[in-house]
């Protein structure tokens, strides 16, 4: 592994399911190994400045973008930060975080790609795009539970953050290497969270593993709920793969040794079997259920941060 910290990014909207996929990317790699930052502790305003100001933790002017970068640079070098922390249960500041970086860190936040600046200090970026609908209640969902509030004041801050959703969050998605959807089959659409389906939008801006096995006729047994095709993403052609929530386990492992036999070394990462942890979601009645759409997704973004680190050792070496 290099010296250098691989930076892995993951933006999007507010409950778009960052924390949740940041966790299970973590859970892969390890936890020894990885550091996990939060942009929303950079947040210029607390709570009730905000309210005072009437500007959202969404806009620009409401971060200090140019810690942010410093600090991305900071890390990337494999040196420590004084990182700020924001409460999001009393929406004020608690006292800065002494943090040294770890072999990977996993920067996930809302503005992450805004400055062109910080874009380049990412070896991996990757953007969440839920349907509106899901992330809708998604966040009634996590606000109504964790942070206070009631349904209504979930859709009136929604209603509210629109605006700078559609001018500062969305526009981030052009320069990410991956856009993760995750969304309700047509027909069954309040199903639980295990049952999503994922759409993977592989852009070519980092290479990816080979895929076009999936469609090769030996493995047409996998199209019933994994299907590779071409498309067009903001005007760029792209690979998609989709993942469907009744995905069967060996249709799931089949897809897992046409990713590890592209890098033979990430075999003990790349097993369900081997890590049963990963694409872990709660049930509606709290058990703990296995997601195979989001446990493979973990498992494409783990592969491309143990590629770029296994790509920058060798460059290194060669250098040296």
């Amino acid at each position: 592994m290099t010296n250098r910290p691989i930076i892995l990014g993951i933006v999007g909207d507010s409950a778009a399911g960052k924390t949740t996929l940041t966790k299970g990317i973590a859970q892969v790699l390890g936890s020894d190994e990885v550091t996990v930052i939060c942009t929303d502790d950079y947040h210029r305003y607390d709570r009730k400045q905000r309210a005072e100001i009437g500007i959202s933790a969404l806009h620009p002017d409401c971060n200090y973008l140019d810690i942010i970068e410093q600090h991305l640079s900071l890390l990337r070098s494999g040196q420590p930060i004084l990182k700020p922390i924001y409460n999001h249960t009393t929406g004020s500041f608690d006292p800065p975080k002494y943090i040294k970086p770890k072999k990977f860190v996993i920067v996930e936040g809302l503005l992450g790609y805004y400055a062109r600046a910080a874009r380049e200090y990412y070896d991996v970026k990757v953007y969440l795009a839920p349907p509106e609908s899901l992330r809708t209640q998604w966040k009634i969902n996590r606000d109504t539970r964790k942070r206070g509030y009631n349904d209504q004041q979930v859709l009136e801050q929604l209603r509210k953050r629109e605006p700078d959703s559609e001018e500062f969050i969305r526009p981030q998605r052009k320069w990410s290497d991956i856009v993760v959807s995750f969304y309700p089959p047509d027909k069954e659409s309040q199903q639980s969270d295990l049952l999503l389906n994922v759409r993977l939008v592989l852009r070519p801006t980092i290479p990816h593993p080979d895929l076009t096995r999936i469609i090769e006729p030996s493995q047409s047994h996998l199209s019933s709920a994994i299907r590779l095709e071409l498309d067009r993403d903001m005007s760029k052609p792209v690979d998609v793969l989709e993942i469907d929530g009744h995905a069967t386990s060996e249709q799931v492992k089949e897809l897992e040794r046409i990713l590890c036999n592209d890098v033979p070394y990430l075999g003990k990462f790349c097993s369900l079997e081997g890590n049963q942890d990963i694409g872990k979601v709660i049930g509606t009645t709290g058990e703990i259920l296995q997601s195979y759409p989001l446990a493979l997704t973990q498992l494409l973004i783990t592969y491309h941060m143990l590629k770029a680190a296994n790509l920058y050792d060798s460059v290194a070496t060669v250098v040296n």
